[in-house]
């Protein structure tokens, strides 16, 4: 497998059924089951503590008000305790479902890991929206052909509202892709949303600074990209280079096969980082085993369509520097 030189092997959901993963499940039915019945009982026992915590709450000398909220609070503490078995066993499919997946791509898959160089770039150049809380998960790693192939989920919240109104709210959710590229990059080049960088009147800005460096806009030769990006960079001659119009319709394929998503993506030090809005995706894992199939299968699909970015930008590149 190589990206750039070889198409990348993508399992077949219905191969990997049929392999020592499929056993794998079979035996995991169990724990799915058991994971149930604790769950049960601890509704069972959040349910037998309502009644005693609201007379508890009601002899307290303290206002009704705070009494509602105390009681709403240790309702909802006590429902995600009661889910904690069940989210473990739907993990730990999750877990051997798609490292068995990365597996047969030559890749590595970790659920849990950080934001890492590619999350601190996004939120420098301003890839991302500010944030107030971020988690990560589904980090995916390699170097398929010898370029570097990184792909981790984020998921980004903001605190909005005060007093009893205070809530989180998701401001991005989607996958981090890095794909490293051959040849180096002597320049910084941003492809930003389409007046993504406004002034106080809504004009695009000529100059932005970001990571540390002045980027200046730069005009390109294409309509349709210019309906969808702003260019920012460092050197318009390497930008003038690096911005292939097959580039371009990648990512916009890209973005489309995810509706409603939105893609920006930045050249730096060899690496292209890409962002997408694409939601929660690699979910493989369930409490129902009869869709461990269809899940796998999505979560392929998922991947293949990521994945042929990179290899799509490796092969355009190869091809420019052949030429």
């Amino acid at each position: 497998m190589a990206i750039g030189e070889a198409p990348i092997r993508y399992p077949d959901a219905d191969t990997l059924m049929a392999g020592p993963l499929g056993g794998w499940l079979e035996e995991q039915v169990a724990t799915r089951e058991q994971a149930w019945r604790d769950s049960l009982w601890r509704i069972g026992m959040v349910g037998l503590c309502a009644v005693p915590l609201a007379l508890g709450l009601y002899l307290l000398p303290v206002s009704g008000e705070f009494k509602i909220w105390a009681f709403l609070g240790a309702m909802v503490a006590g429902g995600a305790w009661s889910q904690g078995p069940k989210r473990k066993a739907v993990k730990l499919v999750k877990t051997g479902i798609n490292e068995a997946i990365a597996e047969a791509m030559g890749l590595r898959y970790e659920h849990d890991c950080e934001g890492g160089e590619c999350y601190d770039k996004a939120r420098d150049y301003r890839l991302l929206p500010g944030a107030d809380r971020e988690s990560f998960e589904d980090l995916w790693t390699g170097e398929p052909g010898g370029h570097r192939f990184t792909l981790r989920e984020a998921h980004l919240e903001e605190r909005r509202g005060s007093g009893k109104h205070r809530r989180w709210v998701t401001v991005f959710r989607g996958p981090i892709v890095t794909i490293g590229f051959a040849r180096p990059f002597h320049a910084t080049t941003l492809l930003a949303r389409d007046g993504g960088h406004g002034n106080w009147f809504g004009r695009r800005k000529d100059e932005v600074k970001l990571g540390g460096e002045r980027l200046s806009w730069m005009q390109m030769t294409h309509p349709e990209f210019e309906d969808v990006f702003d260019v920012y960079t460092t050197d318009p001659t390497e930008a003038q280079f690096l911005i292939d119009p097959l580039y371009v319709e990648r990512l916009i394929a890209i973005e489309q096969l995810f509706a409603g998503s939105k893609i920006a993506a930045l050249f730096k030090g060899g690496d292209l980082t890409v962002v997408l809005r694409g939601g929660n995706m690699f979910e493989s894992g369930s409490m129902n085993a009869g869709m461990d199939r269809n899940r796998m299968a999505t979560t392929i699909d998922q991947f293949a369509r990521l994945g042929g970015l990179a290899e799509e930008l490796n092969r355009i590149d190869r091809e420019k520097r052949s030429a």
